[in-house]
């Protein structure tokens, strides 16, 4: 997609420079050495990004589903308690952009690699927090160590997966974050129900490790990466060009908004499943959490998605599929529920994918830091929708829940109809060109 269709501003690639792509022509095609879906090295590092995925998101989620038993252990509410999760969003959203100028330095792969090196470690510490306290200053730990996952991984396939392969292959890394989201959920919703929360965050925490050495085993090295500056001005006038971007500011928003649902709903579910009219123990709840695997789909498809119906087209079909579920979750019907969920992580995921993809694609430089600032918002999100979705449940309910997360996809709306209205403005001002 040019710059011209998406809105997006012309730049010249003083970072990481990519070889251009020439349709027309079968030399330059030849030449052109980045990975593409049935070529050499593309499925080795498919999984193994596919593993950082699920190692990340199993870390920084680890303790979501197990809220009311950490509640119940230290005595806090539910909106104590949530500290535990944004805490862990909290840290990786301050320190994504830092990291991804390290990656910037240091190479994709070196802090992607030390990244999980560090998060796992802490990630075998959080079972023996002794205090509300100690367990959120740990996962705000755990959270900044793994901020060198996300913008890095982007950044990585930027640079070495050819354009028409992007969307499907930052598909699969976010496909990754679901499958750890939801068996991080699931294993330690039984392993919970059984011997308690601390042994099922350690469980957690050996998987991750497991996960991190076939990660570093598996990527191939990078072939396109060329080093930049750490120095502050540069990385300052990368940020600045990057928030002067309409297209990406927009971009920022939606994933922030998306996960602001996200972080929301799944923070509180745990709580209404356990309670009244439901009632259902530990392990069942844990169990309701395999719905991510409808996002493993749809994040897969978001690049047939976007083939079919524009990128603004599939942002659309993505908040009108979450606005549904929300709605439906409303239900003190259990299949209801799930139903909505469903609908609410297939909308989340699509969007997600649809939206990170597309940054990747718009940013002609220092495609890390772009990545950067998208991470950063959508973890803000994260935050702020555990935190503010904790204390609508404690005010009003799973309905002040879902009200929080209907204003957030109705922002998404919003922004992307603004961006079809500046697209078409565009579009009207452009020449035609002479026949």
């Amino acid at each position: 997609m040019s710059p011209a269709s998406t809105g997006a501003s012309t730049t010249v690639d003083a970072v990481t420079p990519v070889p251009a792509l020439d349709s027309a022509s079968d030399s330059t095609r030849d030449r052109d050495t980045r990975m593409t879906p049935g070529g050499p090295g593309y499925r080795r590092m498919s999984f193994a990004l596919f593993l950082a995925g699920v190692a990340t998101f199993a870390l920084l989620y680890s303790t979501q589903a197990l809220l009311p038993l950490i509640s119940g252990e230290f005595g806090v509410a539910a909106s104590e308690a949530s500290w535990t999760v944004a805490a862990a969003t909290g840290g990786l959203a301050l320190f994504v952009l830092p990291m991804s100028a390290l990656s910037e330095r240091f190479g994709r792969r070196t802090v992607m690699t030390a990244s999980l090196a560090v998060a796992v470690a802490v990630g075998l510490l959080v079972p023996f927090a002794p205090s509300i306290g100690a367990l959120v200053v740990l996962r705000a730990v755990q959270g900044a160590a793994l901020a060198g996952l996300p913008a890095s991984a982007q950044a990585y396939l930027a640079e070495e997966v050819r354009p028409k392969a992007l969307v499907t292959a930052i598909g699969l890394f976010v496909a990754g974050n679901s499958v750890g989201g939801m068996s991080g959920r699931v294993i330690t919703g039984w392993v919970a129900q059984e011997w308690g929360w601390r042994a099922a965050v350690g469980v957690i925490g050996v998987i991750a490790v497991a996960c991190a050495i076939a990660f570093r085993l598996l990527l191939p090295a990078p072939r396109h990466f060329t080093a930049g500056s750490l120095r502050p001005r540069v990385l300052l006038d990368t940020v600045r060009g990057h928030l002067s971007d309409p297209l990406l500011r927009r971009l920022y928003a939606i994933g922030a908004l998306f996960m602001t649902v996200f972080g929301g709903v799944y923070t509180v579910i745990g709580y209404r499943l356990t309670g009244a009219p439901f009632g259902l123990p530990q392990g069942i709840v844990g169990s309701i959490f395999l719905v991510y695997l409808v996002g493993t789909v749809s994040a897969s498809a978001a690049g047939r998605l976007v083939g079919r119906l524009g990128r603004r087209g599939a942002l659309y079909l993505a908040g009108g599929t979450t606005a549904a579920g929300l709605l439906l979750s409303l239900a003190d019907s259990l299949p209801l529920v799930l139903l909505g969920l469903v609908l609410i992580t297939a909308g989340f995921f699509a969007g997600h994918a649809v939206a990170s993809s597309a940054v990747s694609k718009t940013a002609t430089h220092g495609r890390a830091q772009a990545s950067a600032l998208y991470q950063s918002a959508y973890y803000i999100g994260s935050s702020v929708g555990s935190t503010v979705g904790a204390t609508a449940f404690h005010a009003d309910g799973w309905a002040g829940t879902v009200g929080v997360g209907v204003l957030a996809v109705l922002g998404v709306v919003t922004i992307t109809l603004l961006g079809t209205r500046a697209a078409r403005a565009q579009a009207r001002r452009e020449p035609v060109p002479a026949h």
